[in-house]
C-alpha cells in the first residue's frame, strides 16, 4: 500500500520562502506522475506542481510559475516543493499525491489528481 508522508509547512511572512518534502514507500512504479495539490477553505483543490519521476518533466499551475520548483531525489522516491517569494494567496493545505494507476501525462493528471494521498501539510502565508 502507497503511503505518502509530508513534511515542511508552516507560516511565513510574504515575501518568504518554505520547503515541502514528500517521502513515498510502498511503491515500485519507477516512472510515473508524482505532485503537490493545494487545497484553500472555500476554492477547489488545485493542481500546484508534477513531476515525472522517469526523465523530471515538470507541470507547473501559472500562479506559481517562476516562484515554485518540484523536484525529486536521485533515489525517486522523496518529491520536494521549493516555494520562494510566497504569497498570501498561496495559503493552504498542501497535499503530496502519486498517480494510481501510473501514468506519464503529468500535466493533465494535476487537473484531475486521480491516486494516492498524503494527509496534507499546512501553509500559512501573512501579508
Amino acid at each position: 500500500q502507497v503511503q505518502l508522508v509530508e513534511s515542511g509547512g508552516g507560516s511565513v511572512q510574504a515575501g518568504g520562502s518554505l520547503r515541502l518534502s514528500c517521502a513515498a514507500s510502498g511503491y515500485t512504479y519507477s516512472a510515473n506522475c508524482m505532485g503537490w495539490f493545494r487545497q484553500a477553505p472555500g476554492k477547489e483543490r488545485e493542481g500546484v506542481a508534477t513531476i515525472y519521476t522517469s526523465g523530471g518533466m515538470t507541470y507547473y499551475a501559472d500562479s506559481v510559475k517562476g516562484r515554485f520548483t518540484i523536484s525529486q531525489d536521485n533515489g525517486k522516491n522523496t518529491v520536494n516543493l521549493q516555494m520562494n517569494s510566497l504569497k498570501p494567496e498561496d495559503t493552504a493545505m498542501y497535499y503530496c499525491a502519486i498517480a494510481l494507476p501510473p501514468r506519464s501525462d503529468c500535466g493533465t493528471w494535476a487537473r484531475y489528481g486521480s491516486g494516492s494521498w498524503g494527509q496534507g501539510t499546512q501553509v500559512t502565508v501573512s501579508s
